[in-house]
């Protein structure tokens, strides 16, 4: 179960030049969560995806690095959100008008497996959270957010005091509650800034949103995220995202930065 949850914890990365198949999978009892996704070209072909045709330099001087589609992670969505597995073949058909015609391009999809049965619980800005499962059953953390989210929370309705609706998290929410409540029966926490921090503008209200699932199994191991999950041989080269190394994870950091600034 320890392994399975790692599986589940971790961030997975994939990606396709256009002319492939993108493959993505999750273990039993889990499903996809799109995380986020690009498709266009924001780094030169000689770095990622290559053209597959000759170009002579005046081409490749002309090349768009600065191309991408609205729609990518719509299509995401719509192909692969909530499913055990999809595939499909990458070309800018797919994602409605071309953004940059004679530029290879390429899709880079970020996402997680989602538990098939998992609770959600909220709590307001200083309330307690309390999480339970049943006897002989153990807690499992699978997401936590602490902050405001531009959905918001219909539990904490956000009240307009002349201040912006600004989406804000914060980064050690997960890795907080894997510490406090990951293979435990029973934990609380406050949803307070002396736990977590302060990740918005003062005067912000935030809350708290954590996901888990309950397990019966008692011999379940804190998992650190910031660390390689110790799965056998076989697990990790079934789920292991095709063609994602350490230049994969490095351009994903560089790309979801530039997401963020974007």
């Amino acid at each position: 179960f320890a392994g399975y949850i790692s599986q589940v914890l971790k961030n997975y990365t994939d990606h396709a030049c256009d002319g492939e198949y993108v493959s993505l999978r999750c273990p039993h009892r889990t499903t996809i969560s799109i995380q986020s996704s690009f498709y266009g070209r924001i780094v030169p072909s000689h770095q990622l995806c290559p053209s597959r045709y000759p170009h002579s330099y005046a081409t490749l001087i002309k090349e768009d690095v600065a191309c991408s589609v609205g729609t990518s992670l719509q299509k995401m969505l719509d192909e692969c959100q909530d499913r055990r597995s999809c595939q499909f073949l990458v070309n800018s058909r797919l994602f409605g008008t071309d953004p940059c015609p004679g530029t290879g391009k390429y899709l880079l999809v970020w996402y997680k497996c989602r538990p098939n049965e998992y609770k959600s619980k909220v709590a307001c800005e200083d309330d307690k959270l309390r999480l339970s499962c049943k006897k002989s059953m153990v807690i499992a953390i699978y997401s936590a957010i602490f902050g405001r989210t531009q959905g918001g929370s219909l539990e904490c309705p956000y009240q307009n005091l002349g201040m912006p609706m600004i989406e804000c998290q914060s980064a050690t929410a997960l890795q907080l509650m894997i510490k406090r409540c990951h293979g435990k029966r029973s934990c609380s926490i406050y949803a307070s800034t002396y736990e977590f921090g302060d990740p918005c503008y003062p005067g912000i209200q935030k809350h708290l949103n954590v996901i888990y699932t309950c397990d019966n199994t008692p011999l379940l191991l804190p998992v650190d995220e910031t660390q390689p999950p110790a799965l056998s041989s076989s697990s990790s080269s079934s789920m292991e995202p095709v063609g994602v190394g350490t230049e994969m994870a490095l351009l994903s950091n560089i790309l979801a930065a530039y997401a963020f600034i974007t």
